[in-house]
C-alpha cells in the first residue's frame, strides 16, 4: 500500500511540474504578444519607402534601374560606363547598361553589369539627366527618380576615381586580348632585359579638321612627343615605345626613332581599336595626347602618365564644362602646348 501511494505521488509531483512549465509558457508567449501589438510601429518600419536611405541599404539593396544613353565611341563608353557605376551606387540603385553599350564594351571586357533589353528600355518613363560639368558638382550628389537615364560626354576622374579598384575589375580584358597583347611585347622586348613599355597615343584623325577650323586649339607636335619620350628615357634603363594612333603615317615621319627603341602598331584603323588599347593598357607608363581614347588608356594601365595640357584657348568651342585638374589626375605629368602659332593670328 505504501509503494502506491509513493507512485501516486510521484505522478502527482511530474503532472505538476509539466503543468506549471505549460503555464509559464503560455506566459510568456502571451506578454511577448501584447507587448509587440501595444509598441508603436518606428517610422522606419511603418513607412519604408519614404524613409531616408542609409548606407547599408546602397550597400546590399540597390533599387529602380539606372542606365546611360551610350554615345561616341570607345574612350566615351568608357566613361559612361565608369560614371554610371558610381552615381547608381551614390544613390543606392542598380545600374544596368543598353544593348549599344555593351555590345562596343563586351568585345574587350568581362563586362558585369547587367543589360537592359531595348524593347524594355523603349517602354520605361525614364528621368532624363544630363552631365554637363566635367566635375562632381554639387547637384550630382542628389539625383532623384528610380528610373533614371544618364546622358553627356563624362570622362572626369572625381566621378569614380574613389572606386578604382571596382572600376578596374569592370574593366578586366578577355584571356585571349590579354595574352595577345603580352605576347606582342615580348617579341619586342626580345632579349632585352629590364625593360620598361611606354605606351604612346597620338590622336589625330578628325582633330585635324576640329583644331584647324576653329583656331582656338592644337594638337600634339612632333616637340612635345620628343620632350615625353626623353622623360622616359632619362628615368629608365631600356624603355620601348609602343606607338598606336589613328594618323599613324604622321608618327613616322615626325617621331625620332634613331635609337631603334620605338615601334609603331598597326595602320591606325578606327574600325578595331581593340587591339590598340589593348597594348597601351598592357604598358608600364603612357604618354598620351587628347582624347579619351588615350585618357583611358592611361587610367587602366596605371603607372606615369604624361599629357598634353594647355592646349586650348580660353574661348575653345568645347571647352564647355571642361577642367584640366579635373579630367588628369593630379599625379599626372602635364607638358605645355605651344599656342604661340595661335596667339600670332589673333
Amino acid at each position: 500500500m505504501r509503494n502506491i501511494n509513493s507512485w501516486m505521488m510521484i505522478v502527482v509531483l511530474k503532472l505538476l511540474i509539466i503543468t506549471n512549465i505549460f503555464f509559464w509558457y503560455r506566459f510568456e508567449r502571451c506578454i511577448t504578444f501584447c507587448t509587440c501589438a501595444s509598441t508603436k510601429p518606428s517610422l522606419d518600419t511603418m513607412n519604408l519607402k519614404n524613409r531616408m536611405p542609409s548606407i547599408n541599404d546602397y550597400a546590399f539593396e540597390p533599387t529602380g534601374m539606372w542606365t546611360m544613353e551610350p554615345s561616341g565611341r570607345i574612350g566615351n563608353l568608357i566613361g559612361q560606363y565608369a560614371t554610371l557605376y558610381a552615381f547608381a551606387k551614390l544613390h543606392g540603385h542598380q545600374a544596368y547598361i543598353l544593348p549599344r553599350m555593351h555590345s562596343a564594351l563586351s568585345k574587350m571586357f568581362k563586362i558585369k553589369l547587367p543589360v537592359i533589353n531595348q524593347e524594355v528600355a523603349n517602354r520605361i518613363p525614364w528621368k532624363a539627366f544630363r552631365i554637363y560639368n566635367n566635375w562632381m558638382s554639387k547637384e550630382y550628389y542628389n539625383i532623384s527618380g528610380e528610373f533614371v537615364k544618364l546622358s553627356g560626354y563624362p570622362f572626369s576622374w572625381t566621378f569614380y576615381h574613389h572606386l578604382r579598384k571596382e572600376i578596374l575589375k569592370e574593366f578586366t580584358f578577355h584571356d585571349f586580348i590579354r595574352e595577345e597583347s603580352n605576347a606582342y611585347l615580348a617579341d619586342i622586348q626580345g632579349n632585352k632585359t629590364n625593360t620598361t613599355f611606354i605606351g604612346i597615343h597620338v590622336r589625330r584623325g578628325d582633330y585635324v579638321d576640329i583644331m584647324q577650323k576653329s583656331k582656338r586649339g592644337v594638337l600634339a607636335s612632333k616637340e612635345y612627343l620628343q620632350k615625353a619620350m626623353e622623360y622616359f628615357r632619362r628615368k629608365y634603363k631600356n624603355p620601348l615605345f609602343v606607338v598606336t594612333s589613328n594618323g599613324i603615317d604622321w608618327c613616322k615621319l615626325n617621331i625620332n626613332n634613331s635609337l631603334g627603341d620605338v615601334y609603331f602598331l598597326g595602320d591606325g584603323n578606327e574600325g578595331s581599336p581593340a587591339h590598340d588599347f589593348a597594348l597601351l593598357v598592357h604598358c608600364n607608363h603612357t604618354i598620351m595626347t587628347i582624347g579619351t581614347f588615350g585618357l583611358y588608356a592611361a587610367y587602366l594601365a596605371g603607372g606615369e602618365t604624361i599629357y598634353l595640357t594647355n592646349y586650348t584657348l580660353p574661348d575653345f568651342p568645347r571647352g564647355t564644362g571642361f577642367k584640366y585638374e579635373t579630367v588628369y589626375l593630379p599625379e599626372w605629368i602635364g607638358i605645355p602646348a605651344n599656342l604661340s602659332p595661335l596667339l600670332k593670328k589673333d
